[in-house]
């Protein structure tokens, strides 16, 4: 579904942030994407949703088969990329159902998206419950529950998702992942950008790391998660947790 081949991102049209980065995310696929601070995961999420003016400077990215890179924001969303910013980029002052209909602000199908609200809120009870209330009074857990709310309104095929485990307490994390995992199940397809190795490599089918604007390792999630560079630099568990936590997966 997503193809990005030999990318290369500059800042002020002289620091090479991404070099030579590719990876592919298959239709229907959970695909991680792991690094340190400073790597360059969020500029990769960013060029491939054109946010980041004139880039990528070299290299393709292809979405369903079109050609996508250095197009505008507004017409790669309209192709059917969501996304969920790091930080989660709510609208604090806006209600929690405003902010869920703010991912729907391009659609016309009035009943779709009342449909969509519905699911979106049988998915996330809590942001029916608190509808009426303004998103900045949520928790750090119900924020990041409705801005990935808000991005599924969009019907997106796919799903980018920016450190959705970051600032939560270790049972919203968790809570968080099965959502995702259940996205997956559903039919979702998702490029998750995660520092929580651990939790991410028990979703995913497959995971890139990058370093210093290098993919420097992939393979099927199984494979890094027995890997001694990766248990070192992103792990620090025994092998026997990383057994478990993937006998979990609910959509193997």
């Amino acid at each position: 579904m997503l193809v990005v081949e030999n990318v290369e991102t500059l800042y002020f049209g002289r620091l090479v942030v991404l070099r030579g980065v590719s990876l592919t995310v298959p239709e229907g696929r959970i695909v991680t994407l792991l690094g340190s601070n400073g790597a360059g995961k969020t500029t990769l999420l960013k060029t491939v949703l054109g946010l980041l003016r004139d880039q990528p400077d070299k290299g393709r990215i292809v979405f369903a088969g079109q050609e996508i890179a250095r197009r505008d924001p507004a017409v790669i969303a309209g192709l059917g990329i969501g996304y969920v910013p790091e930080g989660r980029g709510i609208f604090p002052e806006f209600s929690v159902r405003e902010n869920l209909l703010l991912g729907a602000l391009r659609r016309r199908d009035r009943r779709a998206v009342r449909s969509d609200l519905a699911a979106v809120t049988d998915r996330f009870p809590i942001l029916e419950e608190r509808a009426r209330i303004r998103a900045g009074l949520l928790s750090g857990g119900e924020q990041q529950m409705l801005a990935i709310g808000r991005a599924l309104m969009s019907r997106p095929r796919l799903l980018l998702l920016d450190e959705p485990s970051l600032g939560l307490a270790p049972r919203l994390v968790g809570e968080i992942f099965r959502v995702l995992a259940d996205l997956n199940r559903d039919g979702a397809t998702l490029l998750l950008v995660e520092q929580n190795a651990r939790m991410a490599l028990g979703i995913a089918h497959y995971g890139y790391v990058l370093e210093s604007g290098r993919i420097v390792l992939e393979g099927d999630s199984a494979a890094l998660a027995a890997d001694e560079n990766v248990r070192e630099m992103y792990l620090g568990a025994p092998r026997a947790e990383f057994r478990k936590l993937r006998k979990r997966r609910r959509w193997a």
